[in-house]
């Protein structure tokens, strides 16, 4: 078997700020959007020092109008990211 693809959680992280900025977006926007009491969570997923669950990146997907592809970065696709 070779190797088994990962999620580059710096990039994917860059993706997220990327799409909440290009959408109009703020930290707060997005707090309120997941009814989270403080923004931490999305600023650690930002960083890349966290990943949003499965659940909330379908919804990051639907609130930014994409699809998971171009939220989630493998390590070693470049094609997976966002061009800046």
């Amino acid at each position: 078997m070779g190797i088994f693809p990962a999620i580059d959680m710096i990039a994917t992280g860059n993706n997220i700020a990327r799409l909440r900025q290009r959408n109009g977006m703020t930290v707060q926007d997005l707090q309120n959007v997941f009814g989270f009491s403080t923004p931490q969570a999305i600023y650690k997923w930002q960083r890349g020092s966290a990943m949003p669950t499965l659940d909330n990146l379908v919804v990051l997907a639907a609130v930014f109008g994409t699809t998971l592809d171009a939220i989630i970065v493998r390590t070693g696709d470049a094609a997976g990211q966002l061009s800046a």
